[in-house]
């Protein structure tokens, strides 16, 4: 069945991340560009369901390239998990006469997509926008970068103090069960260890940081640690190493929220646009259930079953780097 479009919906759904109204804006002037209409839905699966939808012009989007967190807010939604909450999200999406979706947001997004997509045959076009980079499929996510250069702004200040005091600091960033966060960034402050979910983490391997990394020869050391119940969480492996080896000045900083907020770098500003841009074009070649990706800096369309069920492999050359240069 062809499906003709004349108006999308576009909304934000899951964890904030920065660069998600780059890409609302340029969805939505996409769009316009072609001739479709666009209705904004607020505060993502939640509101379509409670019928908060708007209808956007080219100057709605003004201004908001360069602001962090979305616009149309964003807000998990149990109710679409079920089936009488995808019922009235459809019949909210037929009342406003909206043929397609165009939705921003991660695998928890992606996944309700794919279901909703399945039940009502409505053509709906993912946009990666995660801090975390765990997608399948795609080598960026919309925010990651930003979270990033926050995440080394945020180490090379404690990297002071820890200098300062001869400490040994444990800092643990944001990525669920994924280490891209901690790992890269690791290497871009020049850290001595990354404890990362994909890497089974035990006490010898801890204690053979201890003995090869925090050593004389340097007067401080740093681990990054992912917050995973895999890796257990900088504070469980703080207080494992003030038992084991009490002559250690051992710290913790969580850095937490503010590596979602903050305005958006260049890539992320221009990832942002770019997929938006390519979302509409998939739309009007009769793409549907896929996620706009990019791979080696081109545009790539990706299956959301493969989006969300394939692990995206962490690259082992970026271990063996962290591990030759913190020596």
């Amino acid at each position: 069945m062809k499906y003709a479009i004349n108006c999308i919906g576009v909304l934000t759904s899951g964890g904030d991340s920065p660069g998600m109204n780059a890409a609302v804006r340029s969805v939505t002037r996409a769009a316009i560009f072609n001739g479709i209409r666009v209705k904004a839905i607020y505060r993502g699966y939640k509101g379509l369901i409670t019928n908060e939808i708007v209808e956007f012009q080219s100057q709605n989007v003004s201004n908001i390239i360069q602001q962090g967190g979305t616009i149309l807010k964003t807000a998990r939604s149990a109710e679409f998990r079920t089936p009488e909450g995808r019922k009235l999200a459809y019949d909210n999406m037929v009342k406003n006469e909206i043929d397609a979706l165009v939705v921003i947001g991660g695998d928890g997004t992606f996944t309700g997509a794919r279901i909703f997509a399945q039940e009502y045959n409505v053509p709906i076009i993912g946009l990666p926008g995660t801090i975390d980079n765990d997608l399948y499929g795609t080598d960026s996510t919309i925010g990651y970068d930003t979270a990033m250069n926050t995440i080394v702004e945020a180490i090379d200040k404690i990297r002071d103090t820890a200098s300062s005091h001869e400490r040994l600091f444990f800092i643990e960033v944001m990525g669920r069960d994924a280490g891209f966060l901690a790992l890269n960034s690791a290497i871009a402050c020049g850290c001595e260890a990354a404890i990362i979910p994909e890497r089974e983490t035990n006490v010898d391997q801890l204690d053979t940081f201890i003995k090869n990394g925090f050593r004389k020869s340097k007067n401080s050391s740093m681990v990054i640690v992912a917050e995973s119940e895999k890796t257990g969480g900088a504070n469980e492996l703080a207080e494992r190493v003030r038992k084991e080896h009490p002559e250690y000045d051992v710290r913790v900083t969580i850095l937490g929220h503010i590596q979602r907020g903050g305005s958006p770098s260049a890539y992320d500003r221009i990832l942002a646009s770019r997929m938006g841009v390519a979302a509409i074009d998939a739309l009007m070649d009769e793409q549907r259930s896929i996620m706009i990706g990019i791979v080696n800096d081109v545009i790539v369309h990706v299956p959301f079953n493969k989006a969300i069920k394939d692990d995206k492999p962490l690259n082992d050359e970026l271990v063996s780097v962290l591990q030759i240069l913190s020596l």
